[in-house]
């Protein structure tokens, strides 16, 4: 596939370090796509456990502890533990965010993260795999129509310690000094995804790159009130252009006084280092003739240290209805370690949190809007709990809960919610799995065997 570049964009990016004229171009005319995913750690290890139809794991992604390359773009949607959570199909470059997160974080102590342009979810469930168990990660999108995508794969990572919201960054202002890390992944000209993306090329402009650099500013501004101060701000985008990367870089640290922190790199990764303008702060770029992957752009701060405002010792009151005891004792024989969690009831239906997160939820329900907290256990009907597909696919489920392994075809037919026939002697709610990972609930009863995946879900590929 022949990818013409615009000369306005070629021109745009001379002088920049690390741009090679020449080979830039060949690589976008090439037709050359790199597919990666990043497994999901908390449910399966290794890469060998995983099988494609159509491709084999070529490699790791050297910069990332679960990422791997495959040899071509298999069919995912076709692949049932894809589904299950199992892994996250996400761009290489990007996963250099587990760098900057562990050189500027200690990930070995609870912190409280917010993702704010998180849709689709790749940097949210990375993130989640990295910290700590009792840390919280709030996830936000802006956009409102890309937050049930978000609130989907946040639901197949599986964890508990996660909030997703739909927020506007300005609405983060009530959350003062409360993050310990701040990812912003902003919205940005796109220029970095041409090779993938044909349809950025003709969104591309100078003044469109000038439109997203300003709103760059606008969002960062309305969200660093909430970093706290001795905190990570990493900023990222997928484009080349320096006035929505180095310039920002200055931005933040002229205009809102934030410190550079420069990041260890390994030669071999070939990824540029670069320096800011006005303030000589660090960013890194990610160039597709040089690195096995896309165009990106990353960089990392911190907010200087000053005496932390008192008002955070505020406890709030819930908004939540709490379970009673009896209901309690419906839920908890589903659920593993079921004392480290609390539970509260959102329009009849059963919510599980850890325990850690009690204040926190409190909190963030007081500042903003909640589209997702924890995991949906289900709905208590006639002193039965209705098990929820949330519950399935968590890693909070219990281990004795029933459950039926499948081939790929009942799995698949599964997924598209099909009727789906087995002979066991199982009876009731019965989870169906796929090299042991819960796909979703079964009913089975006498006659039947009830297919509980969600509709919205269902695959319709054939």
């Amino acid at each position: 596939m022949y990818t013409h570049l615009p000369a306005p964009f070629l021109q745009s990016l001379e002088g920049i370090p690390g741009f090679d004229k020449a080979r830039f171009e060949d690589v976008h005319q090439s037709g050359e796509q790199v597919t990666s995913i990043r497994l999901n750690p908390a449910k399966i290890k290794g890469s060998r456990t995983l099988s494609f139809t159509d491709a084999a794991v070529q490699g790791n992604v050297p910069w990332s502890t679960d990422g791997y390359y495959l040899s071509q773009r298999p069919s995912f949607t076709l692949d049932p533990v894809f589904h299950a959570g199992a892994y996250y199909v996400q761009e290489a470059s990007s996963m250099f965010l587990e760098q900057a997160l562990q050189q500027t974080t200690d990930l070995s102590q609870p912190i409280k993260v917010l993702d704010l342009c998180a849709a689709p979810g790749g940097k949210s469930t990375l993130l989640q795999s990295l910290i700590h168990e009792k840390s919280l990660l709030v996830s936000n999108e802006l956009i409102k129509a890309r937050v049930n995508i978000l609130t989907e794969n946040i639901t197949k990572w599986g964890a508990a310690n996660v909030i997703v919201t739909n927020n506007d960054p300005q609405d983060f202002k009530r959350l003062e000094n409360y993050f310990d890390v701040i990812v912003v992944d902003a919205p940005c000209s796109g220029s970095g995804l041409f090779r993938k993306d044909a349809a950025a090329i003709e969104e591309w402009s100078p003044q469109n790159v000038t439109m997203c650099s300003q709103r760059q500013q606008r969002i960062l501004a309305g969200v660093l009130p909430a970093l706290k101060e001795g905190g990570s701000l990493i900023y990222s985008t997928c484009s080349y252009s320096e006035s929505e990367d180095e310039a920002i870089a200055d931005w933040l640290m002229g205009e809102h006084g934030l410190l550079s922190v420069a990041l260890n790199l390994k030669t071999h990764w070939q990824i540029v280092e670069t320096r800011s303008t006005l303030h000589n702060g660090y960013g890194y770029r990610f160039y597709p003739d040089k690195v096995e992957g896309e165009g990106f752009f990353i960089a990392a701060f911190t907010k200087g240290e000053k005496a932390i405002p008192q008002w955070h010792t505020i406890k709030y009151k819930s908004k939540s209805e709490r379970l009673v005891a009896k209901e309690i004792d419906i839920v908890k024989p589903f659920l593993k370690d079921a004392d480290n969690f609390f539970f509260i009831k959102q329009n009849e239906e059963v919510i599980a949190l850890p325990v850690h997160l009690e204040n926190d939820l409190a909190t963030i329900q007081h500042a903003l809007y909640i589209k997702k907290a924890g995991v949906k256990a289900g709905s208590i009907i006639r002193n039965e709990l209705i098990p929820d597909h949330e519950l399935a696919l968590s890693n909070i489920i219990s281990n004795t809960i029933s459950s039926i392994e499948v081939d790929k075809e009942t799995a698949l037919q599964y997924l598209r919610r099909q009727e789906i026939k087995t002979h066991t002697p199982l009876k009731g709610w019965v989870l169906l799995t796929k090299q042991h990972l819960p796909l979703g609930w079964v009913k089975i009863l006498p006659n039947r065997i009830n297919n509980y995946y969600p509709k919205d879900w269902r695959i319709l590929n054939k």
